[in-house]
């Protein structure tokens, strides 16, 4: 009797192996990279490209095949992410101490998008209405690849005036853009059906969904402050000690905003500064502080191994040079530019007005807006060119910000007579 062995690897086997290196280098990575031009964001990148280059992988994790599942993906890691961010931010809220938000805001956030609608409409040649999505797509900073321009954690004392400006803006500019990406739509099933399109947009699109999204995440945040630390000793949720209320606060934010037609990814911010207003001063916010940053790590490096993948499967095959060049002046000029505009009259010296106008970083948000703008617009053109441009955005504000990053921010912090390498001796380990 002849004994033969089956030498064909179980997929299920290389999924679990692949998963526990993965976890791996979330935990490893960090440490790695601290002192270097790197980021994580790059090594991922690569390694998704070099795993999908392989002959053996047949999967094309483009987006454009995978519609639904980019959307609602995407979705996933800016919402952990949004959590992340509001519960490390130190500052109490009010509209003075948080002004350089508003700034950001009202003033970078809108003139980006105009800016992008136009060079999109009338250099690039797109119609208007898929202008005016690009732009809205593209003007955001993103909340899950810049860890390192952002503050630490819950109480690191690590929250000077720039980072502060990036990761208040981060947070809130995904739930302010959305009215823009909403208008894309209106005009687009306007242009088709006929039916007036500029009341129920601004009723419902734009105070409705603003403000209920607003208070609904204040009142989720109350109620989860309140059962966290503040009902009777024996049963209130800090003595668990398990981060895992903060991501069963992001679900139940989300979805209930959702549920009511309203904007989550604001809800889910606004929670979570309500949430840390509760007992500012707890440990157990660090706690899931930490939970929720090992997530948001272990998706975000799923995404951006596909997002490797997708490059190289043909993601940018669509791009023609003018888009190329329009790209530079978008990350080059346009952020740059609008972020000083917005910081006219802003007290901060030029180094800081300077950083927090260049590293305006584009990533994730940008997949979710394009993903649920073509899924819900009605017969969109060139939708692959439109995939080629955000993964090219996307791609170069990874490598230029992700390079520029350390010396940059390293630099500012000894000119305000800070020692980084003090700072990195005693700081946890973060995303990078």
């Amino acid at each position: 009797m002849q004994l033969q062995i089956d030498l064909a690897p179980d997929p299920y086997i290389l999924v679990l192996t692949g998963a526990g290196l993965l976890i791996a280098l979330v935990a490893w990575l960090p440490l790695a990279l601290r002192r270097l031009p790197l980021t994580l964001p790059i090594v991922c990148i690569g390694l998704g490209a070099a795993i999908f280059w392989l002959p053996q992988v047949t999967l094309d994790p483009l987006p454009m095949l995978y519609p639904e599942i980019t959307e609602r993906f995407s979705e996933f890691v800016v919402i952990i992410a949004l959590m992340g961010a509001g519960l490390k931010l130190d500052r109490i809220f009010s509209f003075r101490t948080w002004g350089i938000t508003w700034r950001l805001i009202a003033i970078t956030m809108p003139l980006s998008i105009a800016a992008i609608t136009f060079i999109a409409g009338w250099w690039m040649g797109l119609s208007w209405t898929v202008a005016l999505l690009l732009g809205a797509a593209l003007a955001p900073t993103d909340p899950v690849l810049a860890a390192d321009v952002q503050v630490g954690p819950p109480k690191s004392g690590a929250e000077d005036e720039v980072r502060f400006g990036l990761t208040s803006e981060a947070g809130m500019n995904d739930g302010f853009a959305f009215p823009f990406v909403h208008l894309a739509i209106a005009l687009s099933l306007s242009a088709t059906t006929g039916e007036p399109w500029f009341t129920k947009w601004v009723t419902y699109n734009v105070l409705w969904e603003l403000g209920a999204g607003v208070g609904a995440g204040y009142a989720i945040g109350r109620a989860f402050g309140w059962l966290t630390f503040h009902v009777p000793a024996k049963t209130k949720l800090a003595k668990t000690g398990d981060g895992l209320i903060a991501l069963s606060a992001t679900f139940v934010s989300y979805g209930l905003t959702e549920l009511i037609q309203c904007y989550g990814f604001l809800a889910v911010f606004v929670t979570a500064l309500t949430f840390r207003h509760a007992h500012r001063d707890h440990d157990f916010h660090l706690q899931m502080h930490e939970l929720i940053g090992q997530i948001e790590r272990i998706v975000m490096m799923v995404l951006l191994i596909l997002f490797g993948g997708a490059l190289v499967s043909g993601l940018l095959d669509a791009l023609r040079w003018i888009d190329v060049a329009a790209v530079v002046v978008i990350l080059l000029v346009v952020r740059p530019v609008t972020g000083l505009l917005g910081l006219i009259g802003h007290k901060a010296d030029w180094r800081e007005r300077l950083t927090l106008a260049f590293f305006g970083i584009r990533g994730v948000g940008s997949i979710y807006y394009l993903a649920f703008g073509l899924n819900h617009m009605q017969n969109v053109q060139g939708g692959e060119r439109l995939w080629a441009i955000v993964g090219l955005v996307i791609l170069a504000s990874i490598l230029m910000h992700g390079i520029t990053v350390t010396p940059v921010m390293r630099g500012l912090d000894r000119s305000r007579g800070r020692d980084p390498d003090a700072d990195e001796a005693t700081a946890p380990p973060g995303p990078r």
